[in-house]
């Protein structure tokens, strides 16, 4: 595929056809703005309008100004090339839309814009030097057959006031003492207003500006990169902002929204829905997912909102939406769309790993798109969240006659491959921290988190924790004031960060725990039906033999001698208890190794007493399973 213009001015033919077909992937190579030595090439996307010009600091704002862009043929693209122009210097595309209306507009495919609340897009000349050559190279393929454990980041508030570089000396040591070996970022592409969190982008191909320029944020990802820690972003195709002087009627008529309000609007978010029908909007999104990999070096992107893109009738009532063309309440050309981008990703970056975000029962949301499915890596469980957060709500004397919702989850563990995530959507709009989910007084709430943490990182699925659980924060989280520092001291505090730390490098170290999380022969129930102990237990097994044994207290009383069966008799050692004097517990256990007796129970060979703390989760492995 050629990238070149055919002269200074013009995009190349093969350029032109391919996107009208919507097959460009690396489309940011032809639109958008290219500075060259003598000034600069831009390119844009307007088919419906009756001019454009490029306004901007070089010749000047004058309304009267602009150098005027020529139509290349018929393909709906304009372009030419200012002279004088220099990386750094701010312009927009002054557009005579097909409504005879006037409008100065972003550049949909600018790679900097002007730190908001100012609009105007940047000339950019990337610059940074990459390093993570060793990363890249050693990045496993298959991220079913690893470890992933991620700590999800809202730039703007995890230290309010640090830009990218500074973010890339504290962060990276944060992130490096915890022992995660993902973060993700929420949406880091720019948007005008920091309250969407980053969820209403404008700028597509542009990181936000509030932190610094593009090549600071390629800093910060080379930093995490050579520290061993992959970067995973959240991307958001399902809807962007109405903002007059971005994507919305970019020409003087619908062009990137679909042009029927009950399939263009979004009820909810009051913003609008790309028509993905169209072949240059679905090449406009596949390409951005691709820059993002490749001109950043990302190693995989949770796509926001996938439900909504779904279904035709999501959050809609009877006459708001129209069915398909077979009648149903699918959307057929939003399928089509996330099937063509997982594919153009995973075909484009190796490696890298494409994440939904889908509550509903969907089904294929991670089979390959070969196999019928949507042909994403990964899937938020957003049932097992709901469900263990419920239940974990619940008052430890009632948790007895709720017993289902925390064993219910394992009936569909396997039907995807799953993530499972606690993620910002958790602590937000009047949820309180999760902490604050927990009963009784801070003691058996710490306790009851340490708990559900040694719980999750056992049970198959990936896993994700959003930024201050570690701090043991008890206010929810705000965008506006940033994470609880002062509360990183408290003793509990300290012990929870403790414990996310010796989770996450065991987690690492056992195959058992991450292997086989999308093969059911990967987990085994040793008890799910002790609903008046309050007490589960259950197998992780891994692919060279190897066996970790779960055993989970979620009572708010300690059991004594609770016998467990376990598939080996002999010695077992104790690899983490969530109720140790280290992590601010209160040192119930079994003292570092017990004796399993050739006593058959819960269906296992044999069985052994175990000694369980209030809330505790205890990991055992068999003594020669030295791992």
């Amino acid at each position: 595929m050629t990238t070149a213009f055919d002269t200074p001015a013009r995009p190349g033919d093969l350029d032109l056809f391919l996107f009208g077909e919507g097959r460009h992937e690396r489309l940011w190579t032809v639109l958008g703005a290219h500075p060259d030595d003598t000034g600069c090439r831009f390119a844009v996307w307007a088919p419906r309008a009756r001019e454009v010009r490029v306004v901007g600091d070089h010749p000047g704002w004058d309304p009267d100004d602009g150098h005027r862009l020529e139509p290349c043929g018929t393909s709906g693209v304009w372009a030419g090339h200012v002279p004088g122009i220099r990386p750094g210097q701010r312009y927009k595309y002054r557009i005579h839309g097909v409504d005879g209306s006037w409008r100065d507009r972003a550049d949909p495919m600018a790679r900097a814009t002007e730190c908001p609340p100012r609009t105007a897009s940047v000339v950019h000349a990337p610059a940074h030097t990459w390093g993570d050559a060793a990363w890249l190279a050693g990045r496993a393929t298959d991220h079913h057959a690893r470890p992933l454990s991620v700590y999800e980041v809202h730039l703007g508030s995890w230290r309010p006031g640090l830009s990218y570089r500074d973010l890339a000396d504290q962060l990276v040591g944060h992130v490096t003492y915890l022992g995660f070996t993902h973060v993700e970022f929420m949406p880091v592409m720019e948007h005008p207003y920091g309250g969407s969190w980053g969820y209403h982008v404008t700028g597509y191909f542009a990181p936000t500006a509030r932190f610094g320029d593009p090549d600071d944020l390629r800093y910060l990802i080379d930093r995490l990169h050579q520290a061993g820690i992959g970067v995973l972003l959240d991307w958001v195709p399902a809807h962007f902002p109405a903002d007059d002087w971005a994507l919305a009627r970019f020409d003087g008529d619908a062009l990137y929204e679909h042009p029927d309000p009950r399939r263009g609007t979004h009820p909810d978010w009051g913003s609008l829905i790309f028509d993905y029908g169209r072949p240059e909007v679905r090449n406009f999104l596949v390409a951005s997912a691709r820059y993002w990999c490749e001109e950043f070096h990302i190693d995989g992107l949770r796509v926001d909102g996938v439900a909504s893109m779904l279904y035709l009738d999501y959050s809609r009532g009877p006459g708001q939406w129209e069915p398909n063309h077979h009648g149903g309440r699918e959307n057929t050309e939003a399928i089509g769309f996330l099937r063509q981008l997982n594919t153009a990703v995973y075909q484009g970056s190796p490696g890298a790993v494409m994440i939904a975000e889908e509550s509903t029962a969907w089904p294929g949301v991670s089979r390959p798109v070969e196999w019928g499915g949507l042909g994403f890596g990964l899937k938020w469980n957003m049932g097992w969240m709901h469900d263990t957060l419920t239940y974990l709500g619940r008052d430890p004397v009632h948790r007895r006659h709720h017993h289902d919702e925390v064993t219910w989850p394992s009936v569909y563990a396997f039907e995807e491959q799953f993530l499972l995530a606690i993620s910002h959507d958790e602590v937000v709009h009047g949820k309180g921290a999760l902490l604050a989910k927990l009963p009784g007084d801070r003691w058996q709430r710490l306790a009851g988190l340490r708990g559900l943490l040694g719980y999750m990182w056992a049970y198959p699925g990936k896993k994700l924790l959003f930024m201050g659980f570690e701090l043991g924060a008890e206010n929810e989280w705000s965008e506006h004031l940033g994470l609880d520092w002062a509360a990183a001291e408290d003793p509990g505090a300290v012990g929870v960060r403790a414990l996310i730390r010796d989770l996450n490098l065991g987690y690492r170290d056992r195959p058992a725990l991450w292997a086989r999380d999308a093969d059911p022969t990967g987990f085994q129930w040793i008890s799910c039906h002790d609903r008046d102990s309050n007490v589960l237990s259950f197998l992780r097994w891994g692919p060279d033999g190897s066996v970790l044994a779960c055993v989970v207290n979620f009572a708010g009383t300690p059991r004594a001698d609770h016998r467990v069966g376990l598939p080996f008799p002999g010695r077992w050692r104790e690899v983490l208890n969530t109720d140790s004097r280290l992590y601010g517990g209160s040192d119930v256990g079994c003292w570092g190794s017990l004796l399993a007796a050739p006593t058959p129970c819960d269906g296992q060979p044999a069985s052994a007493l175990v000694q369980l703390g209030p809330h505790a989760a205890v990991w055992l492995t068999p003594q020669r399973d030295v791992v």
